[in-house]
């Protein structure tokens, strides 16, 4: 990718979260993702608290945490708050017609679809190359699993039709901040997400799949021109 093309992109990231950040109120809880995109709308958040915005948020992974408390957005933890307002994403594909999802490349998706799940609304942001009109394709869809009897889980999934490859953090094996594993599995175009999501559902081994089916309110489509477009569910 070129100067400018990562420019273009950086832009349009940015424009996105810019315009989710707005969605937040003041004395609102958050969920706070994990991924590139959603590290720019902690950014935007953090100017906001400067200005005197009242909120806190409860972090996807430790990553997410260290960068809150670097930038100075208040913590707190499901302890002390069962229900979120809003929880603001990224994604690694986002399916126009149905905002289905699919997430976890980052490798947090568990941490994420319970906070989504737990959110009365879940913002998510993207810059327009991850809108599809159907998921998957050349797309790996990540899988969280157990470690214990993970080569057998791979089979499983196999049978599935998913061609799972256990995700690696160079030479050694990938592990989430739950202490699971990741296959990332190649289902080719996914054209009932739903369905596919029990079917993993079941696999004895799985803890949870990165299809956000039902999950997503809003999606902000972020443009290199830095304009942006809204699509509601």
């Amino acid at each position: 990718m070129t100067a400018s093309a990562l420019t273009e992109a950086e832009a349009a990231k940015r424009a996105a979260a810019r315009r989710a950040v707005r969605e937040v109120e003041d004395g609102m809880v958050l969920g706070l993702g994990t991924c590139s995109t959603a590290a720019l709308a902690l950014e935007a958040l953090s100017l906001r608290i400067r200005q005197g915005l009242r909120v806190s948020g409860i972090p996807t992974s430790v990553q997410t945490a260290a960068l809150a408390e670097r930038l100075g957005i208040p913590l707190t933890r499901f302890a002390e708050h069962r229900r979120l307002d809003l929880a603001i994403d990224g994604a690694d594909q986002v399916e126009r017609r149905g905002l289905t999802l699919i997430k976890g490349l980052g490798g947090a998706l568990l941490r994420e679809k319970i906070v989504a799940a737990a959110s009365r609304r879940m913002v998510v942001i993207v810059d327009e190359t991850k809108l599809v009109d159907r998921l998957g394709g050349n797309k790996p869809l990540p899988v969280e699993i157990v470690s214990f009897g993970w080569q057998s889980v791979l089979e499983r999934l196999a049978a599935l039709g998913g061609s799972p490859q256990l995700r690696l953090a160079g030479a050694v094996t990938f592990v989430t901040d739950g202490g699971n594993h990741i296959a990332d599995c190649t289902f080719g175009a996914i054209t009932d997400p739903a369905a596919l999501e029990a079917r993993l559902s079941s696999v004895v081994g799985v803890v949870e799949s990165g299809l956000f089916v039902g999950l997503a309110s809003t999606v902000v489509i972020g443009r290199p021109s830095g304009n942006v477009e809204v699509i509601e569910r």
